[in-house]
């Protein structure tokens, strides 16, 4: 079964600078049940959908399965989904070995920028860039699914 092992944290400090790449990202939920979430993702112009299991006791690790499927499918799809949108930029930053996933959120999620980034193991150690600041692994409400339902300007 694939997993997905990953790290979060809230990002204190400038990241663009150190950024390799960037896309834009609007994504929806079909199912956001805690435990197996069902997602579509448009990611610039290519579509995704994403089904992710129960994270384990840290929740840093859970089953993840994604696709890429046609972008008119994607767009269909999204017409489905729970209320709510993700819409954030993904900017991608080299450290050491790693690669680092930086979201920047907008809309009801404006102000919230946070990192991941994907390990092979959970004690695998990495390098963390001077822009990472508190971890927030397993805190359910930094999952995309919950900032849908529980939008990070109303905390």
């Amino acid at each position: 079964m694939p997993q997905e092992i990953e790290r979060k944290f809230l990002v204190t400090g400038e990241y663009k600078p150190q950024a390799y790449a960037h896309s834009r990202i609007v994504q929806g939920y079909i199912s956001s049940v805690r435990g197996r979430t069902v997602r579509v993702r448009i990611r610039d112009e290519r579509g995704f959908l994403t089904i992710k299991g129960a994270s384990n006791e840290s929740g840093t690790s859970r089953y993840e399965w994604e696709k890429e499927i046609p972008l008119c499918e994607a767009r269909e799809l999204l017409k489905l989904c729970e209320p709510g949108i993700i819409d954030k930029t993904r900017y991608l930053v080299r450290s050491g070995q790693h690669v680092f996933e930086v979201d920047e959120f907008y809309g009801e999620n404006e102000g919230l920028t946070v990192a991941e980034v994907e390990l092979s193991s959970e004690d695998e150690p990495f390098v963390k860039p001077a822009f990472i600041g508190r971890e927030v692994t397993g805190d359910v409400r930094y999952y995309n699914s919950q900032l849908m339902k529980h939008p990070f300007t109303t905390w």
